[in-house]
């Protein structure tokens, strides 16, 4: 799930990224960083979440955050509910096109899926997780 930035935001607009945000005091976690922003910018509730796991942090190059990204199942279809002034939209790509080599354009470090290109930190945490789901692949063969 992959969520194309407004162009009422600060930084980042109207890039595709995953939806999360900036930690706040009241958090109590990274973790629960990620499910406030979320339910905050696309109304998928903490409740109907499934944590796998966590990535490597990964530093934006142009504005220096650093990213704590989460793996999760959530159920389908589900009743999104998103924040215009933040996301302008939500959209999936299928497993089946990002674990195709081809699909992945090594010399700009991007993706393009149906008019939209996933670069940038969103698509070295994607890399991180493609890789992954083959290391694994290729260790159950």
């Amino acid at each position: 799930m992959f969520a194309e930035r407004s162009e009422e935001v600060d930084l980042h607009k109207g890039q595709v990224c995953f939806p999360g945000g900036t930690r706040q005091p009241s958090d109590s976690s990274l973790l629960q960083t990620a499910l406030r922003e979320t339910e905050e910018e696309i109304g998928l509730k903490a409740k109907d979440v499934e944590i796998l796991g966590e990535f490597d942090d990964n530093i934006t190059l142009v504005s220096n955050y650093v990213i704590s990204p989460f793996i999760a199942f959530i159920p389908y279809p589900y009743p999104f509910k998103l924040d215009n002034k933040e996301i302008k939209e939500l959209f999936a790509v299928p497993l089946s096109f990002l674990m195709e080599e081809a699909n992945f354009q090594p010399d700009s470090y991007a993706y393009e899926y149906e008019g939209h290109v996933i670069w940038g930190a969103t698509a070295r945490t994607l890399k991180q997780f493609i890789d992954l789901l083959k290391s694994e692949s290729r260790a159950r063969k």
